[in-house]
C-alpha cells in the first residue's frame, strides 16, 4: 500500500514540529462544539488526533486509487455534450465519489454544516497530498473556498441550502470570474446583474477560462451597478447550474486535463446576491482568491513532490559511466536543489497556513473584546499586524511555490535526459501540469506586486525582526550571522527603492521579493532545526557501497539551512548591489531594444 501522507518525512515533522494547539482552539472557539456534536473533538489531542487520522486516510486514497488513475485522465480528458453539458473523465469521477466517501470535501466547513471544521494549515497538506496524486483533480477538490466564501459571507438561508450539500460532497463549485476582456484586471467585469420588478436577481453574460465551470454550484462575480465602473459596480451571486448556464466550449489545454475549463453562457440565470452589492470584488472575491492562491501554491508542492521523486528514483537506478548517474556531481547538486527547494516551499507555505489561521482566530476573537481596554487594544493590534503579515507572506507562497515547481519539474526532465521527454515517465505531463500554477489566480506578477507592498512598508522588517528574536540552536549562530547581514542587504535596498518612486519598486519587485523569501525561509530552516520534536530518518551513503546508516531529522534540517543560507548570500549581495544601481533602461530603451510591432511599422 501507498501512503502519500505517510511516505513523506518532511510532512510528518512539520504535523509535529508545527504548534498545532492554537490553531484547534481557534477554529473549536475553545472546543465548545463537543458538547453539541458527537464527532467535535473536546480537547487540543483529540483535534490533532483528528487530523492525523484524516491526513492518513487522505494520504492512503491518494496514493492506492487517486494516483493510478492520474495517467489515464490525463489522456482521456473531458466530454463536452450536445447540450451544453460536461462528462468528467472516468477516473475524475471516481476520485470524487471517493473524496466523498472518505467525507474530506467539507475540509473547513463548521460542524454545523457537517464540516470537519479543520485549519487551513491542514486543508493545504491535505491539497498537496491530493495533487501528487492528480494535479487536476486538485482543481475540483480544491475549490472547497467556495463553500468557504458562502460561509462567511452568505445569509443563512443560502448557507443551509448549500452548505451542507458541500461537506457531503453532493455538489462541486465554480469560481466564474474570469472574462474575455477582464483576466487579471478583474475590475473591467462586464457580465450583468439585474433584477426584475419582483426583486429577484439574474446573471446575462459569457464568462471565460472557468475552472471546472461545469461545477452545480457557482460564484459569479457580475456588474449590477451598470452606471458605475470598476470595482465598486461589482456584486458577487451564487446560482446553480440549469438550463440557462451553457458551457459554450472546453479549452484545448497544455495541461491539467482532467479539469475542465469551461467559457460559460448565462442567460438571465436565476441568482442570489452573496452579502452586499458593490462588495464583490474588493472584499469577497479578494478573500476568496486569497484563499485559492494558498490553494495553489500547495497544488504547487504536490506535484514538485511528485516529479521530484521520479527524477531521484531515476538518478538512483539510471547506470552510465560505470555507476549510477546520481554520482555526477552536476546532477547531485541539481537533486539537492530540487529536493532543497521543495522543502523551502513547504515550509513558507505551511508558515503562511498557520498566520492565515491566526488571522481567522483573532478576528473570530474580535467578535467578543475583552472588557478591560488595554486587552481589548491589545487583541486589535495582534489582529492587524497578522493580517498584515498574511497579506503579504499569501502572495509570497502562491509566487515561489508556483515558480519552484515549475524550476523542479523541468529539472526533472533533465535527470531522465531523453527518456523524461517521453510519455514513457510521468515528468512530462508534470511538467505540463506544472506550468499553468504560475498563471492562475494571479500571475508570478501580480504575487510580487501584491507581496512587494509588505516587504517595502515595514511588515517584512518587523517580520524578520520576530523571527531574529526567537531562540535557535547555539550551533546555528553562523548561519544566524549570515541572515542578520542579508537582512541588511534588504533594508538597503528597499530603502533605495523607495526614494526610486513606485515605478522603480514595481521594476525590481520581483528582487526584492526574492530577497525577503530567501531570508524568511532561512529563519524557518533555522526553527526547524532548533526542533524539539526529533525523528530518526534512513539514509543511504553512497560513498561506503550503499550501506544504510541514519540520521536525526534535526541534523538533517541543520545541513539544509547551512546549504540553503550560504548559497543565497552573495545572491542577495549581488541583487542589492544591482538595484543600487539605478538602472532605468528598461524605461528609456525599451523601444529601442525591443523595436516596433508589425502594426507600427
Amino acid at each position: 500500500m501507498t501512503n502519500f501522507y505517510r511516505d513523506n518525512d518532511d510532512i510528518q515533522f512539520l504535523f509535529r514540529h508545527i504548534d498545532l494547539a492554537p490553531l484547534a482552539d481557534y477554529m473549536e472557539e475553545g472546543f465548545r462544539f463537543a458538547k453539541e456534536y458527537d464527532y467535535a473533538p473536546a480537547d487540543t489531542a483529540e483535534a490533532v488526533q483528528n487530523y492525523d487520522l484524516v491526513l492518513d486516510s487522505l494520504g492512503r486514497l491518494s496514493g492506492d486509487f487517486i494516483a493510478p488513475r492520474s495517467e489515464d485522465i490525463d489522456r482521456e480528458g473531458n466530454t463536452l455534450n450536445p447540450d451544453g453539458t460536461v462528462t468528467y473523465a472516468k477516473g475524475i469521477a471516481e476520485s470524487l465519489d471517493a473524496l466523498a466517501g472518505a467525507d474530506v470535501m467539507g475540509f473547513t466547513l463548521p460542524h454545523r454544516f457537517g464540516g470537519l471544521n479543520f485549519p487551513n494549515l491542514i486543508y493545504s497538506i491535505a491539497i498537496e497530498i491530493v495533487s501528487r496524486a492528480d494535479a487536476s483533480l486538485m482543481n475540483i477538490f480544491g475549490l472547497q473556498g467556495i463553500a468557504e466564501t458562502i460561509n462567511a459571507f452568505a445569509s443563512e438561508e443560502i448557507k443551509a441550502k448549500y452548505l451542507p450539500h458541500f461537506a457531503a460532497g453532493k455538489v462541486t463549485g465554480a469560481m466564474v470570474l474570469t472574462e474575455p476582456d477582464a483576466g487579471s484586471d478583474l475590475q473591467s467585469v462586464k457580465l450583468r446583474a439585474f433584477q426584475a420588478d419582483d426583486g429577484k436577481w439574474y446573471l446575462h453574460g459569457v464568462k471565460r477560462f472557468i475552472t471546472n465551470g461545469c461545477g452545480d454550484v457557482l460564484l459569479v462575480l457580475a456588474r449590477s451597478e451598470p452606471d458605475r465602473a470598476g470595482g465598486l459596480g461589482l456584486s458577487l451571486f451564487v446560482c446553480d447550474r440549469g438550463p440557462t448556464v451553457k458551457v459554450r466550449r472546453l479549452e484545448d489545454k497544455l495541461g491539467i486535463h482532467g479539469s475542465p475549463t469551461c467559457e460559460l453562457y448565462f442567460n438571465n440565470t436565476p441568482c442570489e446576491l452573496i452579502g452586499e452589492r458593490q462588495r464583490g470584488l474588493v472584499t469577497y472575491v479578494m478573500a476568496l482568491m486569497n484563499g485559492a492562491r494558498i490553494g495553489i501554491a500547495s497544488q504547487s508542492l504536490g506535484i514538485a513532490e511528485a516529479t521530484y521523486r521520479i527524477g531521484r528514483d531515476y538518478a538512483a537506478t539510471r547506470t552510465q559511466f560505470g555507476g549510477p548517474i546520481e554520482k555526477l556531481p552536476a546532477v547531485r547538486d541539481m537533486l539537492m536543489d530540487m529536493k532543497i527547494g521543495i522543502e523551502a516551499g513547504r515550509a513558507l507555505l505551511y508558515e503562511t497556513s498557520r498566520v492565515v489561521d491566526t488571522e481567522v482566530g483573532l478576528e473570530k476573537a474580535l467578535a467578543n473584546l475583552p472588557v478591560d481596554k488595554n486587552a481589548a487594544k491589545e487583541l486589535k493590534n495582534e489582529h492587524r499586524k497578522t493580517k498584515r503579515l498574511a497579506a503579504m507572506l499569501t502572495p509570497m507562497s502562491k509566487y515561489y511555490c508556483s515558480e519552484m515547481c515549475n524550476t523542479v519539474a523541468y529539472d526533472a526532465i533533465q535527470v531522465l535526459g531523453g527518456s523524461g521527454f517521453m510519455r514513457d515517465y510521468a515528468c512530462e505531463r508534470h511538467a505540463r501540469d506544472a506550468r499553468i500554477t504560475t498563471i492562475y489566480e494571479g500571475t508570478s506578477q501580480l504575487q510580487i506586486v501584491a507581496a512587494v507592498r509588505g516587504v517595502s512598508g515595514g511588515t517584512c522588517e518587523k517580520y524578520l525582526a520576530e523571527l531574529a528574536r526567537a531562540e535557535y540552536d547555539p550551533q546555528l549562530k553562523d548561519m544566524l550571522d549570515i541572515l542578520k547581514e542579508g537582512t541588511g542587504h534588504l533594508t538597503k535596498a528597499t530603502t533605495f527603492v523607495k526614494e526610486a518612486g513606485v515605478e522603480y519598486m514595481d521594476l525590481y519587485g520581483r528582487q526584492l521579493v526574492d530577497m525577503a523569501i530567501a531570508l524568511i525561509t532561512g529563519y524557518l530552516f533555522c526553527n526547524q532545526a532548533s526542533t524539539k520534536v526529533d525523528m530518526l530518518l534512513p539514509v543511504t551513503n553512497a560513498e561506503s557501497g550503499g550501506e544504510p546508516k541514519t540520521i536525526t531529522m534535526k541534523d538533517r534540517k541543520a545541513k539544509i539551512a547551512r546549504r540553503y543560507i550560504s548559497k543565497n548570500a552573495p545572491k542577495l549581495a549581488a541583487i542589492t548591489d544591482t538595484i543600487c544601481t539605478g538602472d532605468k533602461s528598461a524605461f528609456i530603451e525599451y523601444d529601442a531594444v525591443i523595436g516596433p510591432t508589425k502594426k507600427e511599422i
